[in-house]
Parts: C-alpha cells; structure tokens; sequence
C-alpha cells in the first residue's frame, strides 16, 4: 500500500519547518530538506534516518526499523517514529531536524 494523500498531508503540516520537498519512490514517499532525505513514509507510517548518536532513543521506546515491500524488508537506517512523538508538532521537527543533520554528517563525510 502506498502512502494516502491525506497522510502525506498530515506528516507535512505536523513540521514546523519550511521548504520540505515530497518525492515518491518505492511506493513510499522521502521527505527532503536542501536535497537530503531525512524521513520515509510507507504504508502511512513514518520513519526517520538514525545512527548510533540517536538511535538508542528510538529503540528505549521500543521502535524499530522500517519494514517496505512485500517481503517487509527491514532499513535499519530510518526507524518508526511513535504517534505521541508525531503528534507533537514542535518535538516531531525536533526529532525531524537531528534526522537531517544526521544525513547532513553522513553526506559531508562521503
């Protein structure tokens, strides 16, 4: 299943962060910021990029890798993202931010 609309939506008005750009990919959408993706949306779930200097914080909470496709193929570098956490506003683009720094290291490193 692909991501609905109405989601897609809803995740972009939960970030208080301007010029987020939306692209599908996989039957999933990548949300990016200055051409970097920092979160997958898939089956209307959403997940954000982590390393080892967050990801501790999702898997206390006891959230894992997103699983795609089919097979439910897990990517161990974007973990889901608690509903209390997206309802949040303010703590989603928290959460959302130190994804995009994270690939931001990641890309200045490569």
């Amino acid at each position: 299943m692909a991501v609905t609309e109405s989601f897609l939506t809803y995740v972009l008005d939960q970030l208080i962060w301007d010029n987020i750009v939306s692209k599908k990919m996989f039957g999933g959408v990548g949300l990016y910021y200055n051409e970097l993706m920092f979160c997958l949306l898939y089956e209307d779930v959403v997940a954000l990029k982590v390393d080892d200097t967050n990801i501790k914080k999702y898997e206390d909470i006891g959230e894992k890798p997103i699983k795609v496709f089919k097979s439910k193929t897990s990517i161990p570098s974007y973990y889901t993202v608690p509903s209390h956490i997206l309802e949040d506003k303010k703590e989603f683009t928290v959460w959302a931010k130190e994804a995009y720094q994270i690939q931001l290291n990641k890309n200045s490193i490569s």
